[in-house]
């Protein structure tokens, strides 16, 4: 016996995931979303039934025989929430649909949405959506891709073909042999990529017989079922009237009974017996369902809600499972603990802080941190609080100063807060938004610290005096220069030959103060020291004197061609 594979479809947002799953299920779940975009996870089971109907005469064709008992289709928000549907090791996810716009191609959090495929090792075809919004394509209702192609104009397809291998080779980029499925002939070694139309329904037979095809063939002990102990990941908490606080839950390995014992972990396990199992009708999106079907019992794979005691502390992306026998409780418990522990941490050491609003988003963010370097002080579900910005206050690396915050509201008394003990907030609904945001603020705060150290050190610069330009010659010598290299500034002291002779007092540029110049400028110097004709003379090149540890600073700071010329006026001195 075999379960129905658990199929993850992700993307870039508004690429039109739902809308393709729609034309599948035939509901318009995404004209009840805010603004058209997918706000939550949610779930539909596809019955094998309505795959053979939309497949129709193409299984007869290949000679394919369905031996899988439908899909369970996830569908995600585009912010990557895929990775809630965590289990132990990686992601529930049997295999993965990856969105992309055929017309648009690659997106940020479509390069998320790989990342996420690549951590977790999940096999994926690609959907090459919107393909009726080519210029020039005439629609074919639910014609498999090939007919309707085949019946376009040459000038459309040659457009099509342009679009599609522009994307074959934005895959390969990443690492990725690709290839439209009609021309695969390892699926092993090339991912398969269909095109498709979430409107007019062209090439979805293909996608779901692809989709069922590499399930059968690619996954048949992933998809073995279990006996006894269930097991799933939380996809949403939310009070339902009559039913009190309930969880959805993808079930993806052994069975759920009735009157079982639930244990759900985190930091502090919630132990309880199950009220109500609840499944959505067959094509129904379990997350905009309102009617749902009470059962005794549950196999997976499955998206079912749960009805129980005690549920208001549990937290989305947390793994669950359901024991018949009170005996297994301690066991199963300690088991579900250990496999959030990696998760939510506190360190030792300096780094900044991350929030986020479930257990997936949080793991997805640590990882990331991790794959930039970035340290992680601490890491935790739940919304930012007075103690995040007290403890963040205390770091002492000013690009560490920071709360990373991933879907959580932020009480606008904590917001003044955090400006008035300058920590930064960097909060957004979109993973790939918090990084971005983050790159600006480091690169920001970098040029304050690069600012604040140069300001403190005497740059290297060479000068030459001007001849016919001496508007003083003594106490201080007041003299025209122009700026042979570097950066002179005022108050750097002025060496000839390796010798000090004084210190710049100010400069002039057309009559006006200024604290520095650059290289190719002309401006007068007033130099306190030396005398005209005695220490120095026109046309006399000086240099400023530039210390070891100054060197050291500029090179931290990557200011090479800078270090460099300082180390050649060391040079000269030692000559």
């Amino acid at each position: 016996m075999i379960r129905q594979p658990v199929v993850c479809v992700l993307g870039h947002v508004d690429h039109g995931k739902t809308t393709l799953l729609d034309k599948i299920r035939e509901t318009l779940v995404v004209d009840k979303e805010a603004g058209g975009i997918t706000q939550a996870i949610g779930a539909t089971q596809i019955p094998i039934e309505t795959v053979k109907k939309v497949v129709g005469n193409l299984l007869e064709k290949l000679h394919i025989e369905i031996t899988i008992p439908g899909l369970l289709i996830i569908d995600t928000p585009g912010h990557a929430a895929f990775t809630s549907l965590r289990k132990r090791g990686g992601s529930c996810a049997d295999i993965a649909i990856l969105i992309v716009d055929i017309n648009e191609g690659f997106k940020p959090q479509t390069d998320e949405s790989l990342e996420f495929l690549k951590q977790f090792k999940t096999p994926f075809l690609v959907a090459e959506t919107k393909l009726d919004r080519i210029e020039g394509w005439t629609k074919h209702e639910d014609d498999t891709f090939v007919e309707s192609y085949n019946k376009q104009p040459e000038w459309v397809r040659q457009r099509f073909d342009e679009l599609h291998y522009k994307l074959v080779g934005q895959l390969s980029e990443r690492g990725f042999e690709a290839e439209r499925y009609d021309k695969v002939e390892d699926f092993k070694k090339t991912v398969a990529m269909i095109p498709v139309s979430g409107i007019t329904g062209e090439g979805v037979p293909e996608l779901l017989m692809i989709l069922t095809g590499l399930s059968q063939q690619f996954l048949k002990k992933e998809l073995e079922i279990t006996e006894g102990t269930g097991r799933g990941s939380i996809l949403e908490v939310k009070e339902v009237k009559g039913l009190g606080m309930t969880i959805d839950v993808i079930l993806f390995d052994g069975e759920i009974n009735k009157g079982d014992w639930l244990i759900i972990g985190g930091k502090e396990p919630i132990v309880t017996k199950i009220k109500a199992l609840l499944k959505p009708p067959a094509l129904r999106e379990m997350r905009v369902e309102r009617q749902f079907e009470p059962i005794d019992h549950v196999s997976a794979a499955a998206g079912i809600k749960i009805s129980a005691p005690g549920l208001e502390k549990a937290v989305a992306g947390s793994p669950i499972a359901a024991v018949s026998d009170e005996k297994d409780i301690e066991f199963v418990k300690k088991d579900l603990m250990e496999s959030v522990e990696h998760i939510e941490f506190e360190s030792d050491g300096d780094g900044v802080i991350i929030k986020a609003d479930n257990l997936g988003s949080l793991e997805a963010l640590i990882h990331i941190l991790k794959q930039k370097n970035i340290p992680i002080k601490r890491a935790e579900v739940g919304n930012i609080l007075r103690r995040d910005i007290l403890e963040v206050e205390s770091v002492k690396d000013p690009l560490r100063k920071v709360i990373i915050a991933f879907n959580v509201s932020l009480d606008s008394d904590i917001d003044k807060e955090s400006k008035d003990r300058n920590v930064k907030i960097i909060k957004s609904d979109i993973i790939y938004k918090l990084f971005d945001d983050y790159d600006v603020f480091l690169k920001k705060e970098y040029e304050k610290i690069k600012e604040e150290k140069l300001s403190q050190i005497t740059m290297p610069a060479k000068i030459k005096l001007l001849r016919g330009m001496v508007f003083h010659a003594t106490d201080p010598v007041v003299v025209g220069v122009e700026i042979i290299d570097g950066l002179l500034r005022s108050g750097a002291k002025l060496q000839k030959n390796g010798k000090e002779i004084g210190f710049v007092k100010a400069l002039q540029s057309e009559n006006v103060s200024v604290t520095e110049a650059k290289r190719g400028e002309r401006v007068a110097v007033s130099i306190d020291g030396p005398t005209m004709g005695r220490q120095i003379k026109e046309n006399d090149e000086l240099s400023t004197v530039v210390t070891k540890d100054n060197i050291k600073i500029l090179e931290e700071l990557g200011m090479y061609a800078e270090a460099e010329l300082a180390k050649s006026l060391q040079e000269t001195k030692k000559k």
